[in-house]
């Protein structure tokens, strides 16, 4: 056997393992495999579509355990195996987006059918797990009406920057560019506003803010707080910008489930993919004892996710430290990043992330590359 027949070998065994996020082998995704040999060293690499920063030894460890036994003879019986990850976000249409929003890759709306699920909490966690994964993440309130973001990341009193008398610098904080009507609002000054002037204020902070300077500083993810329900501002949203996709917040108590259908629904009716769905508030666990009870009910969110075509992208706690952190401005996957629940706020995100990227290269080919 010669030593590029074996490496081919080696690049099929890789190409047949499953990426966990999207649930298909590398061969039917648009992942880049590269297999080289040099200096008593088989060097192997995947290039993902999504951030997956986290994930590094977990791969390492699956390659290994795949290819090690192919290494056993031939002509390249004990060599060593070094295995990197890697992965470059690809960007949606961006012919379609505004000018001010070409440097954005892509675009995710976080959406609720109705208020008090979670939403804007997952929002946030999302936003902050994307970017502990390696992406460029830049987060948008557009809750014009109850604009909670300075609450969730302590930067209250907070005013952006105005550029050349008409633009906004976005408000850097824990890693993120962020935009908020409450930076520009007094903590008692309501928002009366009629639906056009609420869906007026989105478009300005949306298309006016300068949410990266250069190509080279663009955003992988700008994700869009979005208000609950399926009014105004979803459809101005959608109208004006190119969504990569949506994410749905709900609980598994059947009133939210209604509310989340009508999301579902709305967003398949303005073309935006439904990227899937995040069931909040699944179990609660007692402090006390440490009994765990789906309090509001249990399956709902998988049932929704089969019913509607789409995918369940995880589950949360009911937990008591994901309100108090986010209540102080320091949100889960901030004050704890290497806790249980910062890992699932993570890998939600990459499962979304990953969806996004099957969409931009559902007509591509995976590359391998053998050397």
């Amino acid at each position: 056997m010669a030593v590029q027949e074996q490496l081919e070998q080696v690049a099929e065994v890789i190409g047949a393992l499953e990426d966990p996020a999207t649930g298909l082998p590398l061969d039917a995704l648009d992942a880049d495999i590269e297999v080289g040999y040099e200096d008593g060293t088989v060097y192997t690499a995947v290039t993902l579509g999504y951030p997956c920063a986290s994930e590094q030894s977990a791969w390492a460890k699956r390659v290994r355990a795949a290819c090690e036994p192919l290494l056993e003879g031939g002509p390249l019986a004990g060599t060593g195996l070094q295995f990197d990850l890697f992965f470059e976000v690809q960007s949606a249409d961006s012919g379609a987006q505004p000018e001010s929003l070409q440097s954005v890759k892509n675009i995710i709306a976080v959406a609720s059918g109705k208020g008090g699920v979670g939403k804007s909490t997952t929002a946030v966690n999302l936003a902050l797990a994307l970017a502990a994964e390696g992406a460029s993440v830049g987060l948008l309130d557009a809750d014009i009406y109850g604009p909670s973001l300075p609450t969730m990341l302590g930067t209250e009193g907070v005013r952006p920057e105005v550029r050349d008398g008409k633009f906004f610098v976005p408000v850097e904080a824990k890693g993120l560019k962020t935009m908020s009507l409450g930076y520009l609002l007094t903590e008692d000054t309501p928002a009366v506003w009629r639906g056009p002037m609420a869906s007026g204020a989105l478009s300005q902070m949306l298309t006016q803010t300068v949410w990266a300077g250069t190509d080279e500083d663009a955003l992988d993810y700008l994700v869009v707080d979005m208000p609950p329900g399926t009014g105004d501002i979803q459809l101005t949203l959608s109208q004006k910008v190119a969504l990569a996709g949506a994410v749905i917040v709900t609980t598994p108590q059947d009133l939210a489930l209604v509310d989340a259908i009508k999301g579902v629904e709305m967003f398949r009716k303005v073309s935006v993919p439904v990227l899937g769905i995040v069931e909040n508030m699944a179990l609660h666990t007692c402090s006390n004892c440490g009994h765990q009870e789906p309090v509001f009910g249990a399956g709902g969110g998988e049932k929704m996710a089969a019913d509607y075509n789409t995918r369940l992208l995880g589950q949360l706690p009911l937990a008591m430290s994901i309100r108090q952190q986010t209540d102080g401005g320091e949100p889960t996957v901030a004050a704890e990043p290497d806790g249980a629940v910062a890992s699932l706020y993570r890998e939600i995100a990459r499962k979304a992330a990953a969806q996004v990227w099957l969409a931009v290269g559902e007509d591509t080919l995976p590359e391998i590359e053998v050397e």
